[in-house]
């Protein structure tokens, strides 16, 4: 097997609109550097690459035109081209969701850089080794719905302050995965880690950062692994911290938690010599809402409005014309299988019990969901958390999908895993 990696920087001008917390925000500082990471891998005739991106999400339209640069530039297929998002929220505004607008002139450049990121990393590959593990991190994340006695559900609801708080209403998924790869000459060339948490740090002010997931990969540079392809899994119900024991990690100590902990899986490795590399993937047509009047005005059981309702309200009739113009919206699951290791690619802010059940029902394959890539089709919570309310369930720009849809990216998950898999 071949391998390369390489990194490009793509930190938003000072004037630049963030995105992340639907109201219209300003850059007016930088804390840190926000980068495109790519790591590429070849085996006879298979290919496969991952490109990610410091930014809240990628579009379909914006995922496509890369990977055809990408084929026209170097004659790399595609199809076999994963970009993910970090999900980090003080980034620049590369969608339009609430009263923020994309910035088409970034998004120009940040196509480029990924283009440009793809071709060092291809010039770069070697003759390299490829290693798979993992451990389990419980310090820095939460489930940040709260169940109440009511058969509701809160999101954000600290320290259960709720009068009716019962319990927290699902798990998180503590897995931090890696794939790390060496030379064979045995130097550490880069490696993938992923793991389910926001990246919500500094993304109500005004500050430009590449949240924890830029503090992992420094972190990680710092111990001698020269680059880091993060890559988020399913945390749509996932935050960072642990209001209920009262810990606030900031970012920075949550990428030196990540990255300690990466670092022991990587220094107990095995290595393969001839890993298999391999690519399969879907495109569906999956249901959006068919909401209520209610729905619509904010008032079902359990409706929870983030930041300010009034936002909702003024666009409230672009996703409503958006729902009865588009009742299907396409949807691209992709997985790429590299050693005994699958990466399964969901375009959505995935509920953490969908991303453990992918996992639990591939195995033995090591799979590790990755999440805002190829696409966004914003929240995709359970059916039951539809039933229960919260934020992630409340009618908006971010929260238009069908009950069903979660599931439905989940079973195709499951069979692409299965078809590239020694089963």
């Amino acid at each position: 097997m071949k391998a390369g990696f390489s990194h490009s920087e793509i930190t938003p001008a000072v004037g630049t609109r963030k995105i992340g917390w639907l109201k219209d925000i300003v850059i007016d500082h930088v804390l840190d550097p926000l980068f495109v990471r790519v790591a590429v891998f070849e085996r006879g005739p298979c290919r496969a690459a991952l490109i990610q991106l410091d930014t809240l999400s990628i579009r379909w339209s914006t995922t496509n035109e890369i990977r055809r640069r990408i084929e026209a530039k170097y004659g790399f297929p595609g199809e076999a081209v994963m970009v993910a998002a970090t999900h980090n929220h003080a980034g620049p505004a590369i969608a339009n969701i609430g009263d923020v607008l994309r910035d088409e002139v970034y998004l120009e450049m940040l196509i480029d850089k990924a283009v440009q990121t793809f071709g060092q990393a291809w010039q770069k590959r070697v003759q390299a080794r490829l290693g798979f593990g993992r451990c389990f991190e419980f310090r820095v994340s939460h489930n940040r719905r709260t169940a109440l006695r009511n058969g509701l559900t809160v999101t954000h609801a600290p320290g259960f302050n709720h009068p009716a708080a019962l319990c927290v209403e699902g798990p998180i998924d503590p897995e931090v995965a890696v794939l790390a790869v060496r030379d064979e000459q045995g130097t550490l060339l880069g490696a993938i880690v992923n793991f389910a948490c926001h990246p919500v740090h500094h993304g109500g002010d005004t500050a430009a950062s590449g949240g924890y997931p830029a503090a992992l990969a420094a972190a990680l540079k710092a111990k001698g692994c020269p680059e880091t392809v993060f890559l988020n899994g399913a945390c749509g119900n996932i935050s960072p911290g642990n209001p209920y024991l009262k810990l606030s990690p900031t970012m920075e100590e949550i990428g030196a938690m990540l990255a300690e902990d990466a670092w022991g899986v990587i220094e107990n490795m095995v290595f393969e010599d001839a890993p298999t590399v391999d690519v399969a993937s879907i495109t569906v047509e999956v249901p959006v809402r068919k909401p209520s009047a209610r729905e619509a005005a904010g008032k079902a059981k359990g409706a929870q409005r983030f930041v300010d309702p009034d936002i909702y309200e003024r666009h409230m009739p672009e996703v409503l014309a958006r729902l009865l113009k588009k009742p299907y919206q396409p949807a691209e699951v992709q997985v790429i299988r590299l050693g005994n290791a699958c990466l399964a690619a969901i375009p959505a802010e995935y509920f953490t019990e969908f991303g453990l059940w992918i996992k639990e029902k591939t195995w033995p394959m090591n799979t590790m969901v990755v999440t805002h890539a190829n696409g966004m089709l914003g929240y995709l919570p359970t059916e039951t958390a539809f039933r229960r309310g919260g934020y992630e369930t409340t009618l908006g720009d971010g929260s238009r999908m069908g009950p069903k849809t979660g599931k439905i990216l989940a079973e195709h998950a499951i069979k692409l895993v299965e078809c590239l898999g020694d089963y």
